[in-house]
């Protein structure tokens, strides 16, 4: 299980949610919450279907600038393409 928690100001405003959920419909598997007396929305999912990056541009598609809080799973970040140069 895959939790994270998003602090993003200005989450209030319905029209916001409104966006956010029609951006976070697409990611398979995922479940959602959001506190909107404390723009918070809180992200469950069995596996990784999204990258943090991913993540991130969706809430900045619709204005808002996503804080993630607390730790970020490990299954979230992207994965590096590059390889270290061997000595």
């Amino acid at each position: 299980m895959i939790e994270l928690e998003v602090y993003a100001a200005g989450l209030r405003n319905i029209d916001k949610i409104l966006e956010l959920d029609h951006q976070l419909e697409t990611i398979p598997g995922l479940r959602y919450k959001v506190d909107r007396s404390h723009d918070l929305v809180y992200l469950e999912m069995e596996e990784a279907g999204i990258t943090l990056r991913e993540l991130r541009a969706m809430f900045r598609k619709i204005g808002l600038e996503p804080r993630f809080i607390g730790a970020v799973p490990d299954e979230l970040r992207a994965k590096s393409k590059t390889q270290p140069l061997a000595s």
